[in-house]
């Protein structure tokens, strides 16, 4: 309860601060430079496939050891993937319930719920890593507009401290019997017979997080793939401000891309990151030579595509819940029957 609490609290202070940010630079002022863009804008929504894509092919990579007969194909990951995403960052779950949907979801092709949680976990292991490496390019590319080096040092130096927690998570992963234990605190807290300690096999999960670590190509490729994806979002930022009347190269899209993203998981307390995403486009706009009010549009466009995108696909998640629990109320009623007609 507590932590529901903080999450709709700093939600809250999110939406006040970003009503703020709008007010302060001029509604009118930014509805014109929306306006400017467009309907045009609306073709954010199809261009978010392709990084969505990109990432959804490294998930891939993990999934196949565990999926031989390859019924998990790309497309159903796709979706998947884009369910995970909207629940990450529309809903106050902290960043994590996405990876719980993932698994519920992937299940419905691979039985196996250990290898699914598996590849998802090694997947976050890779992703932190990939994240680290493209703030650390997004740094590097914002020293190089600057031609000054005082805040991008002092950014670069901050990731470079922060680096040994996704070092020492995937040293756990590898090393230590991480499930394990939290399967024994489950069986400790929940009782042994109860359903959620039922559902840990931290033993075997470890195993089969060990294994996937040790194919290094296959975590190379993912890697890959993911960077791939994060770099080809970029073109967001680039084509929604070119829309917008402030076209500016690639390489500085790709610094506001990269460091937007790299704020907003570190804030993965706030849901939705808002008004988080908001200020740090505004302060790298500011640094980038780009007015408030463009980048304070270019904010709320790319809230608008999360939006779009996102509400879609978990109305598909929903309706697909819904059909699941209709067919179990019919199969118990069907399963009911003969023992009435009995009594």
């Amino acid at each position: 309860m507590t932590m529901k609490r903080l999450a709709y609290l700093t939600g809250l202070i999110g939406l006040l601060g970003l009503t703020a940010l709008v007010v302060h630079q001029g509604i009118a002022d930014v509805a014109h430079i929306l306006a400017q863009g467009g309907w045009l804008l609306l073709l954010l929504v199809p261009l978010h496939v392709l990084p969505l894509v990109l990432d959804a092919q490294g998930w891939r990579n993990l999934l196949a050891p565990f999926d031989p007969a390859g019924r998990a194909d790309l497309g159903f990951l796709l979706w998947v993937a884009a369910v995970r995403e909207a629940v990450n960052r529309l809903l106050p779950t902290a960043n994590v319930g996405g990876e719980l949907v993932g698994i519920r979801l992937t299940r419905l092709r691979v039985p196996d719920a250990t290898a699914v949680t598996a590849s998802i976990v090694v997947e976050v292991m890779v992703t932190l890593f990939t994240q680290y490496l493209f703030s650390a390019l997004g740094v590097l590319m914002l020293l190089a507009a600057m031609q000054a080096g005082a805040h991008g040092w002092v950014i670069l130096a901050g990731l470079l401290l922060s680096l040994p927690v996704p070092v020492l998570f995937a040293l756990s992963l590898r090393h230590s019997a991480l499930f394990e234990r939290l399967e024994g605190a489950a069986h400790r807290l929940f009782g042994e017979d109860h359903r959620i300690a039922a559902m840990v096999d931290g033993v075997r999960l470890d195993a089969q997080i060990r294994a996937l670590n040790q194919h290094r190509k296959v975590l190379l490729k993912t890697l890959g793939w993911q960077f791939a994806g994060m770099v080809t979002g970029t073109l967001e930022v680039w084509f929604a401000l070119m829309l917008l009347g402030h076209p500016v190269p690639f390489w500085q899209a790709l610094a506001i891309e990269a460091l937007t993203q790299a704020v907003r998981h570190m804030a993965f307390f706030v849901p939705a990151g808002l008004g988080v995403q908001e200020a740090v486009v505004l302060l790298l706009g500011h640094l980038l030579g780009i007015g408030p009010d463009v980048s304070l549009s270019l904010a709320l466009v790319k809230r608008a595509r999360e939006v779009l995108f996102g509400v879609p696909a978990l109305l598909s998640w929903h309706w697909l819940e819904l059909r699941h629990w209709q067919r179990d109320g019919k199969s118990r009623q069907g399963s009911s029957n003969p023992t009435e007609r009995a009594s």
